[in-house]
């Protein structure tokens, strides 16, 4: 019944009950509903249906109505998993032409999946009411694997769940809702959790553990965001001032977070130079957050004539070598600012590849149709406005970080990108993985040449040595360098970087 059933009850009772009793409860069940209302007020989101929660909150575009919802690779494996709109989840391998398929009457609408590391057949699925924890036969050879190999995880009040988290060792869940203020953290051997909570933010929308295991990000409906550290549980507290955080995504060492805000069409970066024992028990962050990109709508020159490009990100990946960055975007536009800066008219130089709508094949799936890119789009020869496309940047992390526009891409006329990831274990390049809207999954690997680490050309099959110089375009000027004490290679941009007045809130 609750407190508020009790009160109630006892308000409106006929039976002999003391008059100051029916009158306390009276004045205590108006205070309840009135503290209720003003945290509804305070949390809007709390009135939406779980199906919107899910939503506003998911790293998909267009969560709703999209055929694909959720896409997730194994951290060591050629071997994915898809949630479909009708709440199942398919396994693809690259080395067997069975693909299961997950079905289990709690599994509804579907928000996040994860693989545990370490591990080749444990899934993690984020649903309506509860976690169901799928166990898979690699050498099993049946397509609909029976409910009884689903552990099923929950917690009063954890509904809907919206992420999922694994520690890099593999040894925990972490689960978040937007209607529950604790983050979970889960023994998925005793089905038992023990809650991390907080008293501010209204829930938590979105987890993220940095590649090394000592941090975890965990977003929020409000204007504010946290970084846990993973040793003795104590978390910095970031307000954003303008929204929330809308993505976020780790540097492979761990030692940089880049964000973006709602409403903003800007990039943050915040730098963790602590690692290790040396601040052990603090997050270690630095004391502002430093804005190393603007997507502001602008105008560049291409082959085909002038386009209008830019706006607010949606979602954003890192690739596991540091070398690459994705962001999707809205479709809204923005005006004002330029998005390639210092000199907008300058060329981009993006890698030449090959965008196909199935796995490469050196992963050991079949090329169905790929065509070639010039320097300035994949796919579509124009962008169309008001449509999602996903910007690529290059990225440097040392010896000083720095962001390079790299290309952009578009998919077939009439497809639009709606959720993006990389490869965790893709080693000639980088492998970005683009879920569109007709229902195809396109793997794009993007080949390149590290300075510090020669890699695989497609071109020559063979690992190159780098370019003398270390420098193969001229055009190749920063969009944002990083001041550094030591001298580099390469000149950084003239003028500080900007630097958003945010600071950190040590919660304990």
């Amino acid at each position: 019944m609750g407190l508020f059933g009790v009160l109630n009850e006892i308000a409106n009772s006929e039976e002999e009950v003391f008059e100051w009793v029916k009158t306390a409860s009276s004045w205590a069940l108006a205070l309840c509903r009135w503290a209720s209302s003003l945290h509804g007020s305070l949390f809007p989101h709390l009135s939406l249906r779980s199906e919107d929660l899910i939503a506003e909150f998911a790293q998909v575009t267009n969560w709703s109505s999209c055929c694909l919802r959720v896409f997730a690779w194994h951290p060591h494996t050629n071997k994915f998993a898809v949630a479909l709109l009708d709440d199942s989840v398919r396994v693809y391998n690259a080395n067997s032409t069975i693909v299961p398929s997950l079905k289990h009457r709690l599994q509804r609408n579907v928000a996040a999946l994860a693989w545990k590391p370490l591990s080749a057949s444990v899934l993690a699925v984020a649903c309506q009411s509860c976690i169901l924890i799928w166990t898979l036969d690699p050498t099993s050879l049946s397509t609909r694997p029976s409910s009884g190999c689903a552990q099923v995880l929950s917690h009063p009040g954890h509904t809907p769940v919206t992420s999922l988290a694994w520690a890099p060792s593999g040894g925990r869940l972490l689960s978040a809702s937007p209607v529950d203020a604790a983050i979970l953290v889960w023994d998925i051997s005793t089905e038992t959790c023990v809650p991390l909570p907080w008293f501010r933010g209204g829930g938590v929308t979105n987890l993220l553990w940095s590649p090394d295991g000592s941090k975890v990000l965990a977003t929020t409906p409000s204007a504010v965001f946290r970084v846990w550290e993973a040793q003795l549980w104590t978390c910095e507290r970031w307000p954003t001032l303008s929204g929330r955080c809308q993505t976020g995504c780790w540097s492979p060492d761990g030692k940089r977070l880049l964000f973006t805000v709602l409403g903003e069409p800007l990039i943050y970066s915040l730098s963790f130079p602590e690692h290790g024992g040396e601040g052990k028990g603090r997050v270690g962050g630095a004391k502002s957050a430093t804005i190393v990109a603007d997507l502001s709508e602008t105008t560049i020159q291409t082959p085909q004539g002038e386009e209008r490009l830019g706006g607010e990100a949606h979602s954003m990946v890192w690739d596991p070598s540091g070398e690459r960055l994705a962001v999707l975007m809205k479709g809204k536009r923005w005006g004002g600012r330029p998005l390639l800066r210092p000199q907008p008219s300058i060329p981009i130089h993006c890698d030449r590849a090959l965008a196909e709508v199935l796995l490469h094949p050196a992963l050991g799936f079949g090329l169905q149709r790929s065509w070639s890119l010039n320097p300035f789009l994949l796919g579509n020869p124009r962008v169309q406005d008001g449509k999602p496309v996903v910007l690529l940047f290059r990225t440097r992390n040392s010896p000083v970080f720095e962001l390079l526009p790299c290309g952009i891409i578009q998919g077939e006329p009439g497809a639009q990108a709606q959720l993006i990831t990389f490869h965790p274990s893709f080693n000639k390049g980088a492998l970005l993985s683009v879920c569109w809207s007709t229902g195809r999954i396109a793997h794009i690997p993007l080949y390149f040449v590290n300075v510090q680490f020669p890699r695989f050309s497609p071109v020559l099959g063979r690992t190159q040595e780098p370019l003398v110089g270390g420098v193969g375009c001229i055009h190749d000027l920063p969009l944002f360098t990083e001041t550094s004490p030591t001298s580099a290679p390469w000149d950084p941009l003239p003028g500080p970087p900007s630097a958003r007045p945010l600071s950190p809130h040590s919660h304990f």
